[in-house]
């Protein structure tokens, strides 16, 4: 069985950096042919597709979030890893880390994914 958690802080200032880790046990995140999203949700709104990381170590992301996004992975310890920066209350959500067994074709669609962490919430205010 498969599992994702996410960690990281649950409060950030305007202007900094979110950091965000997602921790995968029960497969590793270099099997072929995975790929590893973020995908966030706004209070009020749908589902918002960030950005993944594919089994190869090759990144994609989101355009509308491209030139503030990051993602990485340490193989070592099965960790894949979301950098969000100069961020605003608007990038306010809560933030999953999700598995697909391909590169997800309709990335807000919530069957893309077998599976998920249980999500966790940031919020950016001063």
């Amino acid at each position: 069985q498969v599992q994702l958690q996410e960690s990281g802080p649950g409060l950030v200032k305007p202007s900094q950096t979110l950091s965000l880790t997602c921790t995968v046990s029960g497969g590793s995140i270099t099997t072929n042919y995975y790929y590893w999203s973020w995908i966030r949700q706004p209070p009020g709104k749908g589902l918002e597709w960030m950005g993944a990381i594919a089994y190869s170590g090759s990144t994609y992301y989101s355009p509308s979030l491209k030139s503030r996004t990051s993602i990485s992975r340490d193989t070592s310890k099965n960790q894949f890893t979301l950098q969000l920066s100069s961020v605003t209350p608007e990038d306010t959500a809560v933030y999953y880390c999700a598995r697909s067994g391909r590169f997800p074709s309709r990335p807000e669609a919530p069957d893309e994914y077998d599976y998920w962490g249980q999500g966790t919430q940031v919020t950016v205010s001063s």
